[in-house]
């Protein structure tokens, strides 16, 4: 199956903040609340590239799913601008298109123009073309092991004034640690789009950069209400985990119904 059945809490509460979530590849989505369109991570370009920062080489193997110029959004949530995983050529480009950019502090400064940098714990609003005041909140995140990470990244709760016990939590890059253990204090989260994969560098390092299978399974028993939705787990040669190691690890778990897989391309309401 290429979806798994979610919690029937969460298919039925009609006072569930209302989300369509298209998977466009790697780390980018669609997100649409209220018609309003916010795309994640917006990673573009074709399949084949390789991207050169110092020692390390990123290798692209999937290109989008929907082309950049298919591509409607309001606003950008970005984790990072500072690796080609994240944000690539035609991504970058994209930006400009974008009512907001939403990102760190560090990349608000490098991006400028439209981008606002969010610290942990702070928001912005943004509103919906139903009237619905959306409250994006900036999220603690640590891209690799402590004292080892990859610079600053963010993760966003997206939150409705209308709805307010029902958050959609959208992680960036960062792998499980106690940081995250605080939006339980923020938050009722419902929808967790966890970036996965274990991405691991060769030349960082030999720690995972994202979340582990383990840390999936941690955050899903951490957050007992959340259905759990995989993205940054493929497109891209550094990732060590796949859909298969996932999926096995969540089901020895006992939590394989609380996956929820997207297919390229296809608009899903959850």
């Amino acid at each position: 199956m290429d979806c798994l059945d979610l919690d029937s809490r969460i298919d039925q509460n009609m006072s569930q903040l209302p989300l369509r979530i298209t998977y466009i590849g790697g780390p980018t989505a669609l997100l649409e609340i209220g018609g309003l369109r916010l795309l994640t991570d917006p990673t573009l370009d074709p399949a084949g590239g390789d991207y050169i920062t110092g020692p390390v080489t990123l290798h692209k193997t999937a290109g989008p799913a929907i082309p950049a110029e298919s591509l409607s959004f309001d606003v950008v949530l970005l984790s990072h601008d500072h690796h080609a995983d994240n944000l690539d050529h035609l991504g970058r480009a994209a930006l400009a298109r974008a009512q907001k950019v939403l990102t760190t502090k560090a990349g608000a400064e490098r991006l400028e123009g439209n981008a606002i940098g969010l610290a942990p714990w702070e928001s912005v609003e943004v509103t919906a073309q139903d009237g619905r005041v959306l409250r994006v909140t900036g999220t603690p995140g640590r891209h690799g092991p402590e004292g080892g990470d990859r610079g600053p990244v963010t993760g966003f709760l997206l939150e409705s004034l209308d709805t307010p016990d029902s958050a959609v939590y959208v992680s960036g890059d960062t792998v499980w640690y106690e940081g995250l253990e605080d939006i339980h204090q923020r938050a009722h989260v419902h929808r967790a789009v966890l970036f996965m994969g274990a991405a691991r560098v060769p030349e960082v390092g030999p720690a995972h950069l994202t979340m582990t299978a383990a840390d999936g399974i941690a955050f899903a028993r951490s957050f007992p209400d959340a259905a759990i939705i995989p993205l940054h787990f493929e497109g891209w040669r550094h990732f060590s985990e796949s859909r298969p190691q996932i999926t096995a690890a969540f089901a020895e778990a006992g939590l394989e119904n609380r996956l929820h897989w997207l297919a390229p391309g296809r608009a899903v309401d959850i």
